[in-house]
């Protein structure tokens, strides 16, 4: 083959995202990083608490990472407040969501206010490094026994989860940040950690229907731009955890609800995925349900033997047309 055809497949396979979110060791990256976001298989990047240690640094590291392709990679972070917030120092901390579903009781109005501002703050400050996504807003319904959900919900009253959901989403949009809603079809109603194991929620269809789904329906319906699927098992709807299934995402996801953004599976690395098999396994199902971007965080070793393992996997251009959509936007 020339090196014409070569160097036009090389232009058209760097010309759409791959399916996979890695993450990077420390402050600054270092050859396997760049080695490995440079991978076409490779379309976007979290980052972690590890990865900052001020203003400055972050700001390097975001413009090198962001530098390395074209187009560019997507670059996310966990930031929805109160305990998932992965930079602190010098910026503003927000409160768990929690605390504006309890204001919402008193004050409807101004807990909208709040929740809303409170994402024009987190969109603001995470832009201002290139950051194109804080995987926030959580959409989940707090039943009181999920304890690694909890205060993260806005409430256990599908209601007042909507219309603050949509007031912090309104928020990111304000400053050019795109939303993601998570976790689909929710994660509040299991105790199980799904960290560390997968939960098995038992509850009828029709329950499922009636509570975890309102919010999602919703947002979806105001154009959410993503959301994050759960690692959890409804037994009454599909034995696959939802975050690989086809009936979950394809069916009922996509073609019921009408959901056209971009979907993320959850951290491909967590307990609640490995119950399905190789690391291999769960990847090629999540792609497979119609999973979007995978990300695979804090197992390197994983990474490396999954971009082997999937060499023979074309990115998808519709996939990657959505993921590009959440870029963040100029205001």
């Amino acid at each position: 083959m020339s090196s014409t055809n070569n160097n036009k497949l090389k232009t058209e396979a760097s010309a759409v995202l791959g399916p996979l979110m890695v993450d990077v060791g420390g402050l600054e990256l270092q050859p396997e990083d760049r080695d490995i976001l440079r991978h076409p298989l490779v379309g976007g990047v979290i980052l972690f608490t590890r990865n900052y240690r001020d203003h400055q640094q972050l700001k390097a590291l975001c413009d090198e990472i962001l530098s390395l392709r074209d187009p560019r990679l997507l670059l996310a972070v966990d930031h929805e407040g109160g305990r998932i917030q992965r930079f602190r120092v010098g910026f503003s901390r927000i409160p768990a969501m929690r605390s504006y579903g309890h204001r919402y009781l008193e004050d409807a109005a101004q807990a909208q206010e709040d929740a809303r501002e409170a994402g024009r703050a987190i969109g603001s400050e995470l832009t201002a490094f290139g950051i194109d996504l804080c995987f926030a807003p959580v959409l989940d319904l707090d039943h009181g026994v999920s304890t690694v959900i909890g205060d993260r919900a806005f409430s256990d009253q599908a209601e007042t989860v909507v219309e603050l959901a949509r007031a912090f989403r309104r928020g990111l949009n304000d400053v050019g940040m795109a939303a993601t809603g998570k976790h689909f079809p929710g994660h509040g109603a299991v105790r199980a950690d799904s960290h560390v194991e997968l939960p098995i929620d038992r509850r009828t269809e029709a329950e499922i229907r009636a509570t975890e789904l309102q919010p999602f329906r919703a947002l979806i319906e105001d154009g959410i731009e993503s959301l994050m699927m759960a690692h959890v098992r409804y037994t009454a709807v599909d034995e696959t955890p939802a975050s690989l299934s086809r009936k979950w995402i394809r069916d009922i996801l996509r073609r019921e609800l009408g959901f056209g953004g971009a979907l993320f599976c959850d951290d491909l690395s967590m307990g609640g995925a490995a119950t399905v098999g190789s690391m291999e396994d769960r990847a090629r199902m999540a792609l497979a349900a119609g999973c979007d971007m995978l990300p695979v965080c804090n197992d390197r070793p994983a990474v490396i033997e999954l971009l082997d393992a999937l060499r023979s996997v074309k990115p998808r251009k519709t996939g990657s047309a959505r993921l590009q959509r959440l870029y963040r936007r100029a205001v």
